[in-house]
């Protein structure tokens, strides 16, 4: 796994902004002390590589009877795309609702009731839409067996949605674990460290 240079070129890149002292506002109302844009990855060869390779590995262990896999539009397809490719798997993906026109589908790509399907994203926040997703597959009577993404910041909604959906959920990347490599590369000072941390615990309650 590449996780380490994987971080180091995510914050490099500014595709990952920390930013503890000057705070974004998300499109929710919520303040965050982090600003994610996976999907300047694909502008990155070699990062994008690094990216879908550990990500075909994880899903080779979490979830090796997947028969599938299946990106989540719009930001989960190109990683959908080359993940399956290295697996060698079919793949389809999901739209956020069916289309208006033609034949009216939700889903593009061809699977069968008995396939073990894996959808990606690829960034997980509350797990919302990758959730809506999931439903969208079971009612066309896919047999979703986990899902995976490039990142999730491991929020409180977010547990408790996938708990209460019943599917497994393997992400590549944590927001703690990014917060430990970055303390530990010296990026970070122990007051900077503690806020970021508090922010995860409650991070509707913070910046307020």
């Amino acid at each position: 796994m590449h996780t380490q240079a994987i971080i180091d070129e995510l914050i490099k890149e500014k595709i990952i902004t920390i930013s503890p002292d000057k705070p974004f506002t998300y499109a929710s109302g919520m303040k965050s002390p982090i600003y994610t844009d996976l999907r300047l990855t694909i502008s990155y060869p070699e990062l994008w590589d690094m990216i879908t390779s550990d990500l075909a590995a994880l899903i080779k262990e979490r979830f090796p009877e997947a028969t599938v896999i299946g990106g989540v539009a719009t930001a989960g397809i190109p990683h959908a795309a080359l993940v399956a490719s290295k697996l060698k798997l079919p793949m389809i993906y999901v739209r956020p609702k069916p289309k208006d026109h033609g034949k009216g589908r939700q889903i593009e790509g061809r699977f069968t009731k008995q396939d073990k399907i894996v959808l990606l994203d690829d960034l997980i926040t509350t797990g919302g839409s990758v959730l809506e997703a999931v439903r969208a597959t079971q009612k066309e009577g896919g047999q979703v067996i986990g899902v995976s993404s490039i990142f999730t910041y491991y929020l409180p909604d977010a547990k408790a949605n996938f708990a209460k959906s019943e599917v497994a959920y393997a992400p590549l990347l944590s927001y703690p674990e990014l917060l430990k490599a970055e303390k530990a590369g010296g990026h970070l000072s122990s007051e900077q460290y503690d806020l970021l941390k508090h922010w995860h615990e409650d991070p509707w309650a913070w910046g307020k």
